[in-house]
């Protein structure tokens, strides 16, 4: 992403940022100039006056389809259906009915000569094949019925690339090819084949350069080459002030209205003496800061195939009427330029001065610059007919009609749910607009006299009152924009109006962990946060902590690093609208820690009862460890590998007898800060042959014994004695069914009973263990108790810990 800056009437600076289009966002990048479209034109024929078909037949390339007729009042009283053919499959779609046309001009640019009427266009994708049926149902059809097959053209391959500053300058796209026309071998059998007459919108073999010096009532020194703006930077420590903000192109330049282009050209012939529009429409300043768009030069427009000179202007734009195109869901976003060239090819083969949207929104809620003559006037369109002066029209790319009921089948194509990047990116132009006229998008009105004298329901001269967002069909005899995009009208108000909705701070990580309900950390830490409210009306987050902002991000970010002081802090999200507005989040706690854990004591070491092998016996590790916020965990790293959570204190190991082992440990507090502790400990096992006894005992041999043999004894009053040096002591027995008890003597002193019986036969079991606090001589005495009927003590040692 890289930063400039585009000095803006009145000697604003005002930010621009360049942003290649993401394919992950599955965007396209931007045009590098005026894209030549294709109309082919095809007759409809027929005897019939009230039946009129175009037999099933090869094109050449198209994406988009139009029907059209002769006379801009005429009406076709019946049903248009098309079929057309996959360029890259071959397959036939069903038969698809055209919808009627609601989007249309006001009588100023209607009644000019050669306007034709004409159904709503259908976005085809590309296809090389078409097949049409038009029915009156016993009435006349209009004069002159054609079908307009559009070619949205391609990115040139060769020259310099785009320099990619507009931020969403998307364009490329792979609607069309220069190939013959294919031959169908799965077409209809109907072969009839009208005349075909072609109508190319070309482009000039170099991009018109904007070389004139505007007009001196002009409000700008001129358009940006790139012609796109992004929000103004915003104070990292404060949410950025609603302060009125010129959009950087106002009006303009006289050459970009008469562009110089070719004799070849389809467009009219550019006027010998451009003239500035009469009246000059007024700059205009708004509190909300204009949003990134994708302009005509972005998504390709052919400049040299509209009507050269200035549009039609109005004073002010008071209502923004909701419409949507009425076609398919099911593109891609790397289409949305091509459908948008597309559009602007079929208005213009009705005769239109330009494409009659003032915007267009696709569903990933990228906008389109429409109708030239500068974003931030009023420039009056062709989309609500009667209302088109003093209002906007913002059309969503595809249909969005009921799934089911309701108003599901006054489509041809399945509805959509409108998705949220495309409400909220129409609620940024919303608030833009009327931050130029103070009008509060969520609950302002406005009224708009009605223009035509044959619009059904409304009469003309006679004043309107709408919601400053209002729908297509609030204006107009129809059902746009589709029954769920309407219903949404009321987010898209709540949306442009602000505040953002709840924000929530949902996590820290980077250098943060949790535990409990804190954050801890060493010094950094990423904090994340959620919203609902799109992206698009947010001009940017403020990560507070302890009540300052300490990082400031984009509107679109979602997280972002901070560094905290040892310590508690509070911290916090302040999400800034467009409109200037703030929303806090709740408060988290992260706590700032450089403090390592502790072993107040050094690690223990201990014998167990277990199982005794000559290689390994068992043993307890004790520890105990501290830390000033939160212990996370403690690893063992020696004699073997192990995680233990902050509560544990102690681990069950095995130790090599013989050798000097050492036992390692490692505390991690939460925040990351560790400190080790380590002892060397030597387990030993002493057996029967440094024993002192009395009494009878019996010397057995056997290889499940240590060293091979043992002591066993039923005599009652006999013993058996060790004397070590040591920390800890088992006493290590065999036992079966017939096993007696012994009494554990401990430097002289009874210290215990033990019951040697168990029901299966086990070897080389410490069955009794005690633990010193520190290393010294003792004597272990063992003296058999002879139990009635089981008096057998087998003993087999004893292992210590020095």
């Amino acid at each position: 992403m890289a930063l400039g800056a585009v000095v803006a009437g009145g000697g604003v600076a005002v930010a621009t940022v360049a942003m290649a289009g993401s394919p992950s966002h599955g965007r396209a990048s931007a045009a590098p100039g005026p894209i030549k479209t294709h109309v082919h034109s095809l007759s409809l024929t027929g005897n019939s006056a009230s039946l009129k078909t175009l037999g099933a037949q090869s094109t050449a390339p198209f994406s988009m389809v139009g029907v059209t007729w002769n006379g801009a009042h005429a009406t076709l009283r019946g049903t248009v259906e098309v079929r057309t053919r996959s360029a890259d499959s071959g397959h036939w779609t069903p038969w698809l009915k055209m919808q009627q046309p609601d989007d249309i001009p006001d009588a100023a640019e209607l009644n000019r000569p050669g306007v034709r009427g004409g159904m709503s266009p259908m976005w085809s994708g590309p296809s090389n094949g078409i097949q049409v049926r038009a029915t009156g149902a016993g009435k006349a059809l209009p004069a002159g019925l054609r079908v307009d097959l559009v070619d949205p053209g391609k990115p040139a391959t060769t020259g310099t690339p785009a320099s990619g500053m507009a931020p969403a300058a998307y364009a490329m796209d792979a609607t069309a090819t220069d190939s013959a026309t294919p031959t169908d071998s799965v077409s209809p059998t109907d072969s009839a084949s009208p005349t075909d007459t072609t109508t190319d919108s070309a482009s000039p073999t170099d991009t018109p350069t904007a070389t004139d010096t505007p007009t001196a009532t002009d409000s700008t020194s001129g358009t940006p080459s790139t012609g796109t703006s992004a929000s103004p930077s915003t104070s990292d420590s404060a949410p950025p002030s609603a302060s009125p903000t010129p959009w950087p192109s106002q009006l303009p330049s006289t050459s970009d209205a008469y562009p110089s282009c070719t004799a070849s050209s389809a467009g009219p012939s550019p006027s010998s003496s451009p003239t500035p529009p009469d009246p000059m429409p007024a700059a205009t300043t708004s509190t909300v800061a204009p949003p990134t768009v994708v302009t005509r030069a972005g998504w390709g427009a052919d400049e040299c195939a509209r009507d050269t000179g200035y549009p039609s202007y109005g004073s002010a734009v008071k209502v923004m009427f909701v419409h949507h195109t009425d076609t398919t869901n099911t593109y891609s976003c790397t289409d949305s330029p091509a459908i948008v060239r597309s559009l602007y090819a079929a208005h213009l083969s009705q005769g239109w001065r330009d494409l009659g949207y003032n915007f267009l929104v696709d569903k990933c809620g990228t906008i389109f610059e429409g109708r030239f003559g500068g974003m931030a006037l009023p420039v009056v369109g062709a989309q609500t007919y009667g209302f088109n002066t003093n209002s906007m029209g913002v059309a969503a790319i595809g249909t969005y009609t009921d799934l089911s009921g309701g108003d599901s089948t006054a489509s041809t194509f399945p509805g959509a749910t409108p998705s949220q990047a495309m409400l909220g990116s129409i609620a940024r132009i919303a608030a833009w607009k009327f931050g130029m006229t103070g009008v509060d998008p969520s609950t302002g009105t406005a009224t708009l006299p009605e223009g035509s004298s044959n619009s059904s329901g409304f009469t003309l001269g006679q004043n309107y009152s709408f919601n400053v967002i209002s729908g297509h069909r609030n204006g107009f005899a129809t059902d746009c924009p589709g029954n769920q995009l309407y219903n949404a009208l009321g987010t898209v108000r709540s949306y442009a109006a602000g505040p953002v909705g709840t924000v929530s701070v949902t996590g820290m990580s980077g250098g943060a962990a949790k535990s409990g309900t804190n954050y801890y950390t060493k010094g950094a830490a990423t904090v994340s946060w959620a919203t609902a409210t799109p992206s698009a009306v947010i001009s940017g987050f403020d990560v507070m902590v302890d009540g300052k902002a300490v990082a400031h991000t984009s509107g679109d970010a979602r997280s972002a690093a901070v560094s905290v002081a040892a310590g508690s802090h509070t911290v916090q999200v302040r999400a800034t609208h467009v409109r200037g507005t703030t929303t806090l989040s709740g408060s988290v706690t992260l706590v700032g820690d450089t403090t390592a854990p502790t072993f107040p004591t050094a690690p223990g070491v201990q014998m167990r009862t277990g199982t005794v092998y000559s290689s390994s016996v068992p043993v307890t590790v004790t520890w105990k460890a501290a830390d000033n916020a939160a212990l996370a965990d403690v690893m063992a790293t020696a004699p073997a590998s192990a995680t233990f959570g902050p509560t544990v204190t102690s681990w069950n190991t095995w130790a090599k007898p013989g050798t000097s082992d050492l036992f390692a440990l490692k505390a991690y507090d939460v925040a990351g800060n560790t400190a080790g502790a380590s002892v060397y400990r030597t387990p030993n096992i002493i057996q029967e042959t440094s024993t002192t006894r009395t009494g009878s005992w019996t010397h057995k041999s056997s290889t499940s014994y240590l060293g091979g043999y043992s002591y066993s004894s039923s005599s009652a009053g006999a013993s058996i004695s060790w004397t070590f040096t040591g920390r800890s002591v088992a006493w290590i027995v065999s036992r079966a069914s017939t096993s007696g008890q012994a009494y554990i003597y401990v430097d002289g002193t009874k210290v215990s009973t033990v019951d040697l019986k168990s029901a299966t036969t086990l070897y080389r079991q410490a069955i009794w263990t005690k633990t010193w606090s520190a290393s010294a001589k003792h004597t272990l005495k063992i003296v058999v108790v002879g139990t009635s009927g089981r008096p057998a003590v087998t003993t087999d040692g004893i292992a210590t810990i020095g």
